[in-house]
């Protein structure tokens, strides 16, 4: 299942939205407008990244129950 280059472009796309999760919590902890703005633009594109996964995630098991 690793040597499946979808599956690792699922995987990379699944952490990459858990980073960007990441980022954008640690910035609630901060204070200031800046920071405020800063962890809502993280939260954003985590919501972006989080749509581009789940379409990454339905195309690799739309292709696996087609027997790929």
């Amino acid at each position: 299942m690793f040597a499946d280059p979808l599956f690792l472009l699922v995987l990379v796309a699944c952490l990459g939205v858990a980073v960007i999760l990441l980022m954008g919590i640690a910035g609630f902890g901060r204070e200031g407008e800046d920071a405020s703005k800063r962890s809502n633009r993280f939260m954003r594109w985590r919501i972006y990244a989080q749509a581009v996964a789940i379409v990454l995630i339905l195309v690799f098991v739309f292709f696996r129950r087609m027997g790929g």
